[in-house]
This record gives structure tokens, C-alpha cells and sequence, in this order.
């Protein structure tokens, strides 16, 4: 006989199926440290154990925002994952934090198992790229407040630097270069715009294949997920040659790059120089937006930029070359003369 809660929309049966189906994905992203496993009322993890001096606890929070919309469409949903902990270890990674742990919330109109089974494993994987454990979560079904078909995504991230070792901008000085990390593609922002420009102006569908995308759909390539950086930084972080991060989430490069960079300075950026992706150039002409507004919405194909003492680029290419990660010099830092924090040459 149904409970009184099932009559109300919200499967009991469900939420312990899915709690069934996401063990064997969180047992693959344990890290030292990790005390326990599922089913606390708080995930445990030893700080003490990982030999930090002076340890500072560096955590963040986000979400996918409507990027899960191209993801419902789609009916892809095994990547969305990867969105949801790279936006969060990312933004903790741009302050020289080594992410340790994650935990997920998922909010539904109706309890889906294999659905959500997707989401989870991708969260697993983002972990599994970032070096961090999935110690926790919460699953809410919440019939009346999403449609049976609808789902959100937010994380948070706690990671750890050593109190000296944190990474804030402040001794970024007039000439530090900076280098510019690839991007994947849109990556989590920007999404209400990019579905305004390509959907609704454009009339494309995610089964939409353009020339520019070497025979893969329009979903395909705005599901490509979020690239993680953090094992690309930690070698940098710990041979001291960073001296600054921006992570180019929204808002772009006008309202990300100041936030590393001291008053009295200002990032002089070569268009020709970031390598621009062509789903930036489709969103661009489908919306007919301004070339240089799309520096502030979008990461127009640069997901992280580093200033750099000029000094120690040698030492950081290398780093980077080492680890086979693409870069560019995009600019350098200048004295501010005006109001604008970024300029473009």
C-alpha cells in the first residue's frame, strides 16, 4: 500500500536505490584523509594526516546553472557531473588550494535512479580529475517545486594551502606576463545567453551539426565539460612561479582578471593572441553580439590565466610543457591609466 509520503510524490524506494546505485561511483574518488564512508550525517576526512604546517582550508560552491537545460534536451546527463565539481575545485585551485574533498546536492521534481546514477558518476569523475574524495551529498525530491523531468546541480569544495603558499595576486607587478590555459569549450556560463542566441534566434537544436564542429552536434559540443585544472597547477603552485589566477567563469576576462590583480594595475590583453573557439564565433554571429562584450560573458577559449614573473616563464612553460598542457601568451600587466582594469591591444 502506498505511503502517505509516495501519495504526496516523493518515492521513499527511489532515494535508497540511488543511494545503492552511487557506492561503488564514490569508492573510486578516495583520497588519504577520508575517514568513513556514506551514510553519516557528515562526511569525516583527517586534515591532520596530509602534514600541512600551517594549513588554511580554502573551500568554494556552484552550481551548472542552465547548462543542465542543453543537458535535458540533450538526454545526456553523465557529464554534467564534471561541470558541477570543476566549477567549484577551479575557483579554489585559482588561490593555490590542493582540493580534498566534495560534496553534491541534487534537487528533483521526480526521483529518478539510472537519471541520477548519470549525474553522480559524473560528479566521480570530476573528482577522480580534480585528486578529490566525494565524501557526502544530499538528494531532495521536491514534487511542485521542479517538473518530474527537472533537476538542479550545486556543489562545494574544500581544499588546503599552506598559509604561505596561498595564492592571492598581491605581488603581481607591472610586466608580469600572463599565460592563458585552453579552455573546452562555453564551460558552465554564459548558458542563457548562448541558449537565447542558438535556440530561440538561431532556431538550432542540440541534433544541429554546423561545419565548424567537424560533424559533431550542437549538444555534443555545448556538453563538453568543464575543463579541470588543478593537476596542471599544483606543479606551478609548488615550484612558486605563479604568482597569480584568474579563473574565467562569468563575466569573462573583464570581470575575472582584475580580481587577481592589485589596484594601480591592469591586464593588457592581445585579441590576436587568445585562440578563440568556433563555438564563440557561432554564438557571437547567431546573437549579434559585440566582439568585445563576448570577452565579458564568455571564456572565448581560455579557462585559466596565470601572471607570471617574466623571470620564471621559462621555468613555468617548461612545468607546463612537461605535463603536456597547451598555453598562450595572452598579455602582460600594465600600469592602470584609466578607469578599465582590462585593456585590449
Amino acid at each position: 500500500m502506498p505511503s502517505a509520503y509516495e501519495n504526496a510524490g516523493v518515492s521513499v524506494e527511489a532515494g535508497y536505490e540511488v543511494v545503492r546505485r552511487i557506492g561503488a561511483h564514490v569508492k573510486r574518488t578516495e583520497r588519504p584523509g577520508v575517514l568513513g564512508g556514506l551514510g553519516g550525517f557528515g562526511g569525516l576526512f583527517d586534515l591532520a594526516s596530509l602534514g600541512y604546517q600551517e594549513p588554511v582550508l580554502i573551500s568554494g560552491t556552484d552550481g551548472v546553472g542552465t547548462k543542465l537545460m542543453v543537458a535535458n534536451m540533450a538526454h545526456q546527463h553523465n557529464t554534467i557531473g564534471i561541470d558541477c565539481v570543476a566549477m567549484c575545485v577551479n575557483d579554489i585551485a585559482a588561490q593555490g588550494a590542493e582540493p580534498l574533498f566534495f560534496l553534491d546536492y541534487i534537487a528533483c521534481g521526480a526521483n529518478d535512479p539510472a537519471l541520477l546514477e548519470q549525474v553522480v558518476a559524473g560528479v566521480a569523475d570530476g573528482c577522480v580529475q580534480a585528486g578529490c574524495a566525494l565524501i557526502g551529498g544530499e538528494t531532495a525530491e521536491m514534487p511542485g517545486m521542479y517538473d518530474p523531468t527537472e533537476y538542479d546541480l550545486a556543489g562545494f569544495a574544500v581544499g588546503v594551502a599552506e598559509k604561505s603558499a596561498i595564492v592571492d595576486g598581491s605581488t603581481i607587478c607591472e610586466g608580469d606576463v600572463l599565460v592563458g590555459l585552453p579552455s573546452s569549450g562555453v564551460h558552465s556560463n554564459g548558458f542563457s545567453l548562448v541558449r537565447k542566441a542558438l535556440f530561440e534566434q538561431a532556431g538550432y537544436s542540440v541534433d544541429t551539426v554546423l561545419d565548424e564542429f567537424g560533424g559533431k552536434t550542437l549538444g555534443e559540443v555545448l556538453l563538453t565539460p568543464t575543463r579541470i585544472y588543478v593537476k596542471t597547477l599544483l606543479p606551478l603552485f609548488k615550484a612558486g612561479v605563479v604568482r597569480g589566477v584568474a579563473h574565467i567563469t562569468g563575466g569573462g576576462f573583464i570581470e575575472n582578471i582584475p580580481r587577481m590583480i592589485p589596484q594601480g594595475l591592469a591586464a593588457q590583453i592581445s585579441l590576436n593572441d587568445v585562440p578563440v573557439l568556433p563555438i564563440f564565433d557561432v554564438i557571437e554571429r547567431a546573437g549579434q553580439v559585440d566582439h568585445v562584450e563576448m570577452f565579458n560573458i564568455f571564456n572565448m577559449g581560455i579557462g585559466m590565466v596565470l601572471a607570471i614573473k617574466p623571470e620564471q616563464l621559462d621555468t613555468a612553460t617548461a612545468l607546463l610543457n612537461d605535463a603536456n598542457e597547451p598555453y598562450h601568451i595572452i598579455g602582460s600587466i600594465v600600469e592602470q591609466s584609466g578607469e578599465d582594469r582590462v585593456v585590449f591591444a
